[in-house]
């Protein structure tokens, strides 16, 4: 029978059905962080258990470590205490198991999405998974990869297997070409928006077409990353040429072993006669660049477009959009493009990679952060992103251009470490999430590619990346 990707590396991996009728996979890479790991490695001692597969597991601090840090930070300097214990119990543990770490004094420390593909931890072909929803990341190339909760994490720690139920197929097809100033960030929310937060709920979705084809692994982890917030629990891209350059690039397999191993990633792609419960067909060529104006992804609009008025909308529809305009603070017949904004942050597992920098570079140079501006911030996705970025001279463009360069970690992503929004005060964000206090308590959150967001951070408002 033809088989999706999905239904290919689940079978790969399945070991077992239970009597719940739920199915125990086989998991080949398991990421760590200091947020959901700490109950699970205690569980692990409270049951005198170790790692089964100890080089399977890869760790690093990222959601909760401050951005600026300087040469002669170290855990003790974290400033506040929950914050510090995580950190501090995540290297302890580490430690204690002997499970490989790039700590926060690490130069390869850095977002635990980012880091996994670039130190080529991430290959095609594997399952993936982590304490952390946006683990659908490495779904890019060719994984199945998703989050897991806190008791998973101990079981795979312990087993490294999972039990899990089979998720349904989609397929979502982009094709056609981008118009100027649109990227993977504003088609994968123009997708959230039209078929909302829960289009792709008990759902793995599979991205493909020609624009699809077109485009680098940054932006392919961009799309696969926020299949979450169109509601699936795994977004996956099949393995290309793309895809294996750069693997070739990132991985330290032996040559024979690469050889060996390119031969059946060629083999992980739908077959052509493959059926999917749910298939979208999107033609981007007259998609513009997107902009959430609520406070959920799925309210989303061009970035001229008119706001919705709850007057126009259905009466199941309209209460949100009413709540979601007073949290915002947005008056009934404003735009995007009429609204200022108070700070700017480029980064997250969604948008901290090179070539994000390097877009939002390009629009930075030679300007100026506008007055009205009270912080724009750039935190580079890794350690190596980072050094990167200032080998090419990245962090100069944008300190000249007013911006804050800091260091690698989820920083303003969510309210876990000091980079906060204040009460009431609007940011353009190139994180994932738009969620009410996501931010910082009362912060009023945007979600923007990379462009638009350093476009607003020089004008002080949305306004055209063409």
């Amino acid at each position: 029978m033809p088989k999706t990707l999905y239904d290919k590396l689940w079978n790969e991996h399945h070991i077992t059905t239970l009597n719940s009728g739920e199915s125990l996979l086989y998991i080949d890479r398991h990421y760590l962080h200091e947020v959901t790991s700490p109950q699970a490695f205690e569980g692990l001692a409270k049951k005198h258990l170790v790692p089964w597969r100890l080089n399977a597991n890869i760790a690093t601090p990222d959601h909760n470590v401050p951005t600026e840090r300087g040469g002669a930070f170290n855990m003790e300097s974290i400033e506040d205490e929950i914050s510090k214990i995580q950190v501090v119990e995540l290297d302890k543990n580490c430690n204690r198991f002997g499970i490989k770490q790039f700590d926060i004094t690490s130069e390869n420390q850095g977002i635990v999405h980012v880091i996994g593909p670039e130190l080529g931890y991430t290959l095609p072909g594997m399952t993936i998974v982590c304490g952390d929803s946006h683990t659908s990341t490495h779904g890019a190339f060719g994984c199945l990869a998703m989050g897991i909760g806190t008791s998973e994490v101990e079981h795979v720690l312990a087993t490294q297997s999972l039990k899990v139920s089979k998720l349904k197929n989609m397929h979502v097809r982009f094709d056609g070409k981008p118009q100027t100033g649109v990227t993977s960030k504003d088609i994968v929310l123009y997708l959230i928006g039209k078929i909302g937060t829960a289009g792709g709920n008990g759902h793995a979705i599979e991205f493909s077409g020609s624009y699809i084809e077109s485009i680098s692994m940054e932006a392919r982890m961009t799309i696969c990353n926020m299949a979450i917030e169109a509601g699936a629990k795994v977004g996956l891209i099949a393995p290309d040429a793309t895809t294996i350059d750069y693997v070739r690039k990132h991985s330290d397999l032996d040559s024979n072993l690469l050889e060996q191993a390119e031969a059946h990633w060629d083999t992980l792609k739908t077959d052509q006669m493959a059926v999917f419960n749910k298939e979208i067909i999107i033609d981007i060529s007259s998609i513009k660049s997107q902009v959430t104006w609520g406070t959920s992804p799925e309210m989303v609009v061009d970035f001229d477009g008119n706001i919705p008025d709850p007057e126009l909308v259905s009466e199941d529809k309209k209460k949100n959009i009413q709540l979601a305009k007073q949290y915002m603070g947005i008056e009934a017949d404003e735009k995007l493009t009429d609204l200022k904004f108070d700070k700017v942050f480029i980064g997250s597992c969604t948008n901290s990679r090179i070539e994000d920098l390097r877009e939002a570079a390009s629009i930075v140079e030679g300007k100026q952060v506008a007055d009205t501006i009270i912080e724009a911030i750039v935190v580079p996705g890794s350690g190596m992103v980072k050094l990167q970025a200032e080998a090419e001279g990245l962090d100069k463009i944008f300190e000249d251009a007013g911006f804050v360069w800091r260091d690698p970690g989820c920083s303003m992503c969510l309210g876990m470490n000091p980079d906060q929004l204040k009460p009431y005060e609007r940011c353009a964000s190139t994180s994932n999430r738009n969620f009410e206090g996501r931010q910082g308590n009362l912060g009023r959150t945007h979600l923007m590619s990379p462009m638009m967001a350093a476009l607003t951070a020089i004008n002080g408002t949305v306004s055209n990346p063409s």
